[in-house]
């Protein structure tokens, strides 16, 4: 069996996206639709950066959907995604979080954890969620003190909400990738996808399951 490289594994998870069942993918629902917020065309940023790529990643502390608090420290010797979402009941980021549970098996191969945050409260969030269906990883709030994590990384809005946002940190901390997204538009899948081969090079010649 030829090796699973780095091409064929943004090629794999594209196609297993693009393949994914209507049903699975509770956005695009005509009964999740009718509960979604439509806030028109939004300005693409509204913000100034205040870390960069090779920094330390400043540390946090949220309440996630179980009521306990989850820190960014207690994840060290993992890589971690942070996706930053602008708000709940949105149609972009509802239709961006649930394409993530496809991707549960390759977050395990790389070593690494994907952490959604956003500036709603414990209560919508949790209603949201399920409306999607549940999602494998931890939603976290930045509700209060309001978008305080946000405004760490610089991607706080002025209009309270945060950037649509993927910030990727090795296991020792280090901020290694950054992509303050167009908040009109979902970020690529494949994009993850290349930054977590890059922080795990051994397993590029891994066989698919």
């Amino acid at each position: 069996m030829k090796p699973f490289n780095s091409t064929m594994a943004m090629i794999f998870v594209v196609l297993c996206f693009l393949c994914v069942p209507g049903e699975q993918v509770f956005a695009r629902s005509e009964v999740f639709k009718d509960m979604i917020y439509e806030p028109g065309e939004l300005k693409p940023r509204d913000s100034e950066l205040k870390v960069a790529v090779g920094e330390s990643a400043p540390d946090f502390e949220l309440p996630d959907l179980q009521g306990t608090t989850t820190s960014l420290r207690e994840f060290r010797g993992k890589n971690v995604v942070l996706s930053f979402v602008p708000a709940a009941w949105t149609p972009v980021c509802s239709d961006q979080w649930p394409g993530y549970n496809i991707l549960e098996d390759l977050f395990e191969r790389y070593n690494a954890v994907i952490l959604g945050i956003t500036v709603d409260n414990i209560p919508s969030l949790y209603a949201w969620t399920r409306k999607m269906g549940g999602l494998w990883f931890p939603v976290l709030s930045d509700f209060w003190p309001h978008g305080e994590a946000a405004d760490r990384f610089g991607i706080l809005r002025s209009d309270g909400m945060s950037e649509r946002a993927i910030i990727i940190i090795d296991g020792e901390g280090i901020i290694r990738y950054i992509d303050v997204h167009d908040i009109n538009k979902r970020p690529p899948l494949e994009s993850i996808v290349r930054e977590l081969e890059k922080l795990n090079p051994q397993t590029l010649s891994l066989t698919p399951p």
